[in-house]
């Protein structure tokens, strides 16, 4: 409980204070005044005022955070707003840029954290047949197999990629346990002939390898980073369209799943973590996004709207539907936690 506790104050930390330190780097870049910037929610901890009289604060509850704007009609007592420096008097592009861009650092940190993973742990490697790990117990172990050796032939069909390798391998074990590979260990090409036999815990011939990890350079692990968080991207979207659509079940989690989800990214290893904090960054970032109120998106399509029709929403309208949007969402998160308790405790 207590590891998934630090790893979940960890993740959040991270996610939320690049969110919010890209609406605050873009605020202060375009001249607009910021009041205070806070990780976490409710009673102030511990708080430090900056030479330009901005407030930097940690709050007791570690499920969020904020960068307050001058000119949000959000200012405590004796805070005042710098004319022409409130982020209501600013222009419609650069209010745009502000809003947009705390979800845009969370999916550049995204990109930032898959490209240190593709160098530092890589990937298993898929376009070749060499083998990275023999599992104890399983026919490659009892025929010598070794790691680093690579199976070219099947049988004598040529392979030259894992996943049609693995499908010869099966489809011919199938038919008959015995099955010859030839394998280049180094400069030698060995043969050898083993039986397969379907392995009852896995309900398949197994021969019992796993491929090699494949590490990236700098610049080809960033460009295969931004190409998978794309895809990750577009498989979110496509899942949330069924979702909408009624073709899948909503599957919602809320703080105290995503608290057991860190605690078991954080057992399985510093990778494992990495990667966990990656895909939850990369959800704030999309989700944020959405034009729902009280989000970013939200307050970015009225935005939008301003710069098509020409003409602003009244301030006190648009700050009551922010609110209203705030209150359903707080409801929502209140309803998805009790759901989260209920499973943990009573479903395990």
């Amino acid at each position: 409980m207590l590891l998934s506790i630090i790893a979940f104050v960890i993740v959040i930390a991270v996610c939320v204070i690049v969110h919010e330190y890209g609406h605050y780097i873009t605020a202060k870049i375009l001249g607009v005044q910021v009041h205070e910037f806070a990780f976490g929610m409710g009673p102030v901890i511990l708080q430090h005022r900056g030479k330009d009289n901005m407030l930097w604060s940690w709050r007791l509850l570690p499920i969020g955070g904020f960068c307050r704007l001058a000119g949000m009609n959000e200012e405590d007592e004796g805070e005042t707003v710098i004319a022409g420096k409130g982020f209501n008097e600013q222009p419609s592009w650069k209010r745009f840029l502000i809003l947009l861009n705390g979800s845009a650092f969370n999916i550049l940190l995204a990109v930032l954290l898959m490209a240190v993973y593709l160098c530092g742990h890589g990937v298993l490697d898929m376009d070749s047949t060499k083998i990275g790990e023999i599992m104890p117990g399983f026919p490659a172990e009892h025929a010598g197999l070794q790691i680093g050796d690579e199976i070219l032939k099947v049988n004598k069909n040529t392979v030259s990629k894992w996943r049609e390798m693995s499908e010869r391998i099966r489809t011919d074990a199938a038919v008959n346990e015995a099955v010859t590979l030839e394998v280049k260990r180094g400069d030698e090409i060995l043969t050898l002939t083993l039986n397969i036999p379907d392995n009852k815990e896995y309900g398949r011939p197994m021969l019992g390898v796993s491929p090699s990890l494949m590490r990236y350079g700098i610049f080809q692990a960033f460009r295969n980073s931004a190409g998978y968080i794309y895809r990750m991207t577009v498989m979110m979207l496509h899942g949330l369209a069924e979702l909408i659509l009624g073709y899948q079940e909503a599957d919602v989690t809320g703080p105290v799943g995503i608290a057991s989800m860190s605690g078991q990214a954080m057992r399985s290893g510093l990778w494992g973590f990495i990667s966990f904090i990656a895909v939850i960054a990369l959800n704030l970032g999309i989700l944020n996004l959405f034009p729902i109120p009280a989000l970013d998106g939200g307050r970015l399509l009225f935005v939008i709207l301003e710069m098509i029709v020409r003409r602003r929403l009244p301030e006190k309208v648009e700050n009551w539907i922010h609110t209203a949007g705030f209150v359903i969402l707080i409801s929502l998160m209140i309803l998805i936690t009790c759901k989260d308790v209920y499973n943990i405790f009573f479903t395990h």
